[in-house]
């Protein structure tokens, strides 16, 4: 039985917090050194951009798939098959680089091997995380829940931001005199070795769930510049009803806006290590704690905006779009023009900061539009969209870095200041329609 996450919180409650930070942190990680992964072994930067979009596309599919098999035949037994996805998937990735590194494949081999794995991770990692909530809702009560969900959904928003914090710590030598190097693989091959260890520990000390009820639901692609949304908690904390379309007049301006500002994020996020690379003009191993410092100055800024300003000044949602599509389409303009390291750590703060401040905004506006039966149906809806987000936009990104370096960061912005134009009257409109519903 699942004890109640009071403080202190129980080792149950504990090794489920690790399952979501592990999952987390362990992508991220192997996401922030990809750019110099490639650059290493002479893989063109769209093969980069493909493996990004290959496992966030199959996580998108299979993510409602596992939340509801969880509900059906054990959460447990989900929690073991996303930490063994996870496992494996960062292992066989570790192995490919490896090989690739001492140029016992061809760099094509190399990134066909490291596909392989990722495809893993994307099928089955995201049986985990809606086991997990499941797991906690049921064995807590109703006045807890909300705040047990959210500490578990901050677990995961922590471990976007660890995974590329360690990445730089976690390249290492050979291992042995005379030994293969590791390189670059290190992140993969250590979080692996993570998950078996959470594996063993979950097999070992998490009990069975029992007959009790409970649901947990469908979770964003863990991704670099991925801020939590709530939308998840919602979902698993609501019953399920009737579903509401995505082009429903209440929703339709909210979605659009976050299908927007997810796809500026990703666009801009998955190109920061490659920038960082040709703008500062460093080796590629060179580049990961620039890289690092970048994206824990754009982690920062969000965690500001959203745990910070927004609760100071408690603004409304379609002005936390507005005012974030903003901040966010200046930011990336000076992301892309700037030459310096200060600069791009500057340009991507703010532009973390905007988007901050718009992902809380379009979720939330979702969310007000509709009553509170339907609540759970509309979370799941931004959940996919902002999963949606990653499987083409780092290879939009990509393709647009290609032609020319400022390119993504100008087609961000451009994004978002239409964003910003259609949101002052669409947003508005479905603001007033909210209003007017009989639902309401």
């Amino acid at each position: 039985m699942i004890a109640r996450p009071t403080s202190p919180p129980d080792r149950n409650f504990l090794l489920l917090f690790l399952v979501m930070l592990t999952i987390a942190s362990g992508n991220t990680a192997l996401q922030s050194v990809l750019p110099a992964l490639g650059r290493l072994l002479g893989v063109a930067d769209s093969a980069v951009a493909a493996v990004f979009s290959i496992s966030a596309l199959l996580w998108v599919i299979a993510a409602p798939y596992w939340a509801n098999r969880s509900d059906r035949h054990g959460r447990r037994a989900m929690v073991l098959l996303g930490i063994a996805a996870f496992t494996v998937s960062l292992f066989l990735c570790g192995l490919a680089l490896v090989a690739g590194i001492n140029a016992w494949i061809g760099p094509v081999g190399t990134f066909v091997a490291f596909t392989a794995g990722r495809i893993v991770y994307g099928s089955g990692g995201s049986a985990a995380p809606p086991a997990v909530q499941a797991l906690i809702a049921l064995r807590t009560p109703p006045e807890e829940r909300t705040r047990a969900l959210s500490l578990l959904a901050s677990a995961f928003g922590l471990g976007t931001i660890l995974g590329p914090a360690i990445a730089p710590y976690l390249v290492l030598g050979a291992l042995w005199r005379d030994g293969p190097a590791i390189g670059l693989a290190g992140p993969a091959l250590v979080f692996s070795g993570f998950g078996l260890l959470l594996w063993l520990a979950i097999a070992r000390w998490l009990p069975p769930e029992g007959e009790a009820s409970g649901h947990g639901a469908a979770t964003s692609y863990p991704s670099i510049g991925g801020q939590l949304s709530g939308a998840s908690v919602t979902a698993a904390m609501s019953d399920r009803a009737t579903p509401v379309a995505y082009f429903d007049a209440r929703i339709r301006g909210w979605m659009i806006a976050g299908l927007v500002i997810g796809h500026a994020q990703a666009i801009a996020g998955q190109t920061i290590g490659f920038l960082v690379i040709d703008r500062l003009g460093v080796a590629p191993l060179e580049a990961l704690q620039p890289t690092g410092i970048v994206l824990m100055m754009g982690a920062g800024s969000a965690l500001l905006a959203q745990w910070g300003l927004i609760p100071m000044f408690n603004p409304q949602p379609r002005a936390m779009v507005l005012i974030g599509a903003v901040l966010a389409a200046l930011g990336c303009l000076a992301t892309g023009l700037a030459t310096s390291l200060y600069g791009i750590a500057t340009g991507y703060a703010l532009a973390s900061l905007g988007f901050g401040f718009a992902r809380p905004g379009f979720t939330a506006g979702a969310s007000l539009a509709v009553g509170p039966e339907v609540q759970g149906s509309v979370a799941g809806k931004v959940t996919s969209v902002n999963g949606a987000a990653y499987v083409l936009g780092p290879t939009i990104g990509i393709l647009a870095y290609q032609l020319a370096r400022p390119l993504p960061y100008a087609m961000a912005a451009a994004a978002l200041l239409g964003l910003l134009a259609y949101g002052w009257v669409s947003l508005d409109a479905s603001r007033r329609a909210a209003r007017a519903s009989p639902e309401q």
